[in-house]
């Protein structure tokens, strides 16, 4: 064995050392940011359900409510479009700055339902995420087939959703729940396995592997935060 195959194994077994190194490393900082922004917005939707100023506010000025609501989408896509391009401090304060908004608009939950279903259907959710989390990161199967379906069973659950906002068929809202159920417990399973498979490939937890690890973080949050809802419309109890 001659000297360039001893340093081409020799630098072979130190990527495969700063992988198995980095991934860990990076999948924690996934959950550790999501558990953060679920945080974040838990107590800010608490905060502003018990403060009558602010929640009135937000409720009936319309200008402030549909701020605060294009503000959530642009904070979404700026991230997610210009990742690459922000920097990891300035990417992590808009995922906060996210997490607030969110919890503002929520914090109507506290109203309209019973604080002891919200904290039920809390844990029903973070069990049901924390099974299907498991499931996509230890399956062997491909789920690359699944999440396509699921994206588009999504789309048509946005749509038919805008349209029951004219008709206001209590019907379709619990049958719209029961879908985005199964769509968003389909969609964790999912998006914990791209995460992972994206997060393999990182040969080290540079800036650019830890911005990865935060749109992982943003996507799991967005799908617990989906599968909360629609599980509260179902089980949840009304003031």
């Amino acid at each position: 064995m001659n000297y360039n195959e001893l340093n081409f194994q020799g630098l072979q077994a130190e990527r495969q050392w700063d992988v198995s190194e980095a991934f860990p490393v990076l999948m924690r900082k996934v959950y550790v940011w999501m558990t953060l922004a679920l945080a974040i917005t838990g107590f800010t939707a608490y905060g502003v359900a018990t403060s009558p100023g602010v929640l009135q506010a937000i409720y009936t000025n319309q200008i402030l409510f549909w701020g605060l609501i294009i503000a959530e989408f642009a904070l979404v896509f700026g991230v997610s479009a210009a990742i690459n391009r922000l920097s990891l401090a300035t990417a992590t304060l808009m995922f906060i700055l996210y997490s607030v908004i969110n919890g503002a608009l929520l914090s109507y939950i506290f109203l309209a339902y019973t604080a002891s279903s919200v904290a039920t259907v809390f844990f029903i959710t973070a069990g049901t995420f924390g099974a299907m989390a498991l499931i996509g990161y230890t399956t062997k199967a491909d789920l690359s087939s699944m999440g396509k379906i699921l994206f588009m069973a999504l789309i048509g659950l946005i749509i038919a959703t805008v349209v029951n906002i004219f008709i206001k068929s209590d019907g379709l809202t619990m049958i719209l729940s029961y879908v985005g159920v199964l769509i968003f417990v389909g969609l964790t399973a999912y998006d914990t396995q791209k995460i992972k498979q994206m997060l393999l490939q990182a040969p080290d937890a540079s800036e650019g592997a830890q911005k990865m690890a935060l749109l992982g973080a943003l996507t799991l949050y967005l799908d617990f935060i989906n599968l909360f809802i629609y599980l509260l419309r179902i089980f949840g109890k009304r003031e």
